[in-house]
């Protein structure tokens, strides 16, 4: 006589538990290495994205300066816009350097009213890291009001832009000294004789 079957024995329950864990250990891993995929996916996309942030306010302060650039050559150059409308805190015209520190390669910006380069404890300045790493920044400036910069970052391509027409400001001629006549030779008449 035959026994109706109607449910599982205790080993097919294991059995069943046991591939079904397999198949869920394989789909997680599947899952984790989507995962993180997308963390580096997105990681690489916010780095590229701060880059050319960093690339556009570097352009904008150039851009929109009245032409006033202070370059310092040498192994990382330093650029000093003396008075631009692209200020990232408010101020009306704001003086913005760009500057590599030695330490890391860190590339810095500052902005404020009046200052010089090194600052002093009493200049009111904001400072930002925008990248570290740098190894090539520079600023090069024609005659003819071209000015072309160039950044490399360790391990990457440069990124270079070219703007034109940013003439320097015209320079106030210095006024003629008028040479004052002292008092006692305003009287003087001359006489010619006949």
């Amino acid at each position: 006589m035959q026994k109706n079957r109607s449910a599982f024995t205790l080993i097919e329950i294991l059995i069943s538990i046991t591939l079904l864990s397999i198949v869920l250990i394989g789909l997680y891993s599947v899952l984790d290495t989507q995962r993180r995929s997308v963390d580096i996916i997105k990681n690489t996309l916010d780095k590229s994205i701060d880059h050319d942030r960093v690339i556009m306010v570097l352009y904008n302060d150039i851009i929109s300066s009245d032409g006033n650039l202070t370059l310092k050559k040498g192994e990382r150059d330093t650029l000093c816009i003396e008075s631009t409308r692209n200020s990232l805190y408010g101020l009306g015209l704001a003086k913005v350097c760009w500057l590599v520190l030695k330490d890391n390669d860190t590339l810095i910006r500052t902005e404020g009213n009046d200052y010089k380069l090194p600052l002093g404890l009493e200049d009111n300045v904001e400072v930002n890291r925008v990248l570290k790493g740098v190894k090539i920044f520079d600023i090069t400036r024609s005659k003819d009001g071209n000015v072309l910069a160039v950044i490399k970052e360790t391990r990457k391509e440069p990124y270079s832009f070219l703007l034109q027409g940013i003439k320097q400001p015209l320079k106030a001629k210095p006024k003629k000294k008028i040479k004052k006549v002292p008092a006692k030779d305003k009287n003087k008449t001359s006489s010619k004789v006949l």
